[in-house]
């Protein structure tokens, strides 16, 4: 006789059935943009476009059964520069070089300060209010925020650290500017009635393994064990720095990859060499991990994973339309559940569908399957 397991019912995020929060653009949104950009259109008539955008999107989320409910990024060019640049003490910079992608270099753009950061009047919190204003049920609104250790990283990069230096002198104080402008964010974002809470978070893609360009699987592009414990601490102390001290009931979880852009890729290796301290000390509730292909190593790195927090498995990728076997996926959930009781596992995409304005290389009715497959894996493994 087969024996019923019976899991947790989930009645706040991560739901089994999840996704990351990027969707493609549709094609009357990146035109209006592309208007705006060339001086043919005012602020405005954009986000008359914007809006528009996003309340036929809520629809199509709400239809699709999704409980934890974005606006896609539809105001953003990318997932974490745009709100770099919403931060008091931020400025947009165009440098000579993008970020290396495997097949592809990106639109050269960073985050530049200008003064002390603070996180006061960020345009993220206006964002969020049409959101939920729109929602059939508020409660199903859910924010994504760079991580703060991506923000440190990024006025870490070469041609940032001057400036960076100009108005901080140790990484001690910046690390408290920017867990305090962070918090003032998330803090408004409460007030307004945010309950569950997203960090995208790269940095630990990036220090796990070699990085684009390393094609030849030699091991080019990866860190020496120091800087590789150095970043690791940094990272995990001023993502801690800013998780401290929030309400209780603001759901926080990250999502921790190793690049989208354009359906490429920015590092390949498995989470072993970062599974410690990111398992192990990173205060959020959830982990939605990509784990779509080989590039991200096996599950044995999740037996860090803390008692009281939730995994949710990558497993649909997003870089390509082909839908994937469904037995196959159901296969990895239970192989993964060797390492993390079933019943604190859950499913999603392996990234969002658009991490900035371009988007994969994706049809809509193919984002909509690979969302429906979720569901209907989640539906599966863990019952409606």
């Amino acid at each position: 006789m087969t024996e019923t397991q019976t899991f947790t019912k989930r009645t706040t995020a991560p739901f089994r059935f999840d996704v990351v929060g990027s969707f493609l653009r549709p094609t009357t949104l990146k035109n209006a943009r592309a208007k705006y950009a060339d001086g043919e259109i005012t602020a405005t008539d954009l986000k008359k476009v914007e809006d528009e955008a996003i309340i036929h999107l809520i629809k199509q989320e709400e239809a699709a059964g999704i409980q934890s409910i974005t606006d896609g990024e539809f105001r953003r060019s990318w997932w974490h520069l745009d709100f770099f640049w919403g931060l008091q003490g931020v400025k947009k910079v165009v440098v000579d070089k993008g970020y290396v992608f495997n097949d592809e270099e990106t639109r050269a753009e960073t985050s530049e300060l200008t003064g002390k950061l603070s996180g006061e009047s960020h345009p993220f919190v206006e964002h969020f209010k049409f959101l939920r204003a729109h929602l059939a049920d508020p409660a199903t609104a859910k924010q994504t925020i760079p991580a703060p250790a991506q923000f440190i990283a990024e006025l870490h990069r070469p041609e940032n650290i001057e400036s960076t230096r100009k108005f901080y002198a140790t990484d001690k104080e910046l690390i408290a500017d920017i867990a305090a402008a962070y918090k003032k964010v998330a803090l408004d974002l409460y007030d307004a009635g945010l309950r569950v809470l997203q960090i995208d978070d790269c940095t630990w893609g990036m220090l796990a393994g070699s990085h684009a360009g390393a094609k030849t699987g030699d091991g080019a592009g990866q860190i020496a064990q120091e800087k590789l414990d150095a970043a690791k601490e940094l990272y995990v102390t001023v993502n801690n720095a800013f998780l401290e001290g929030l309400p209780e009931d603001l759901i926080v979880t990250t999502h921790d990859c190793r690049g989208n852009y354009h359906s490429t890729w920015a590092s390949a290796g498995g989470y072993e060499s970062v599974a410690e301290p990111l398992f192990t000390r990173e205060k959020v509730a959830a982990f939605f991990l990509e784990y779509d292909n080989d590039r991200s190593g096996g599950f044995e790195p999740l037996a860090k994973v803390g008692d009281n927090q939730i995994v949710v498995l990558g497993l649909i990728t997003t870089k390509n339309g082909e839908l994937e076997d469904k037995n196959a996926v159901i296969n990895r959930i239970h192989e993964a559940a060797k390492y993390v009781p079933l019943d604190r596992l859950a499913l999603s995409t392996q990234c969002g569908f658009a991490s900035t304005e371009e988007g994969n290389v994706i049809t809509e009715d193919q984002q909509w399957a690979k969302i429906a497959l979720v569901k209907e894996v989640s539906e599966e493994v863990w019952g409606k």
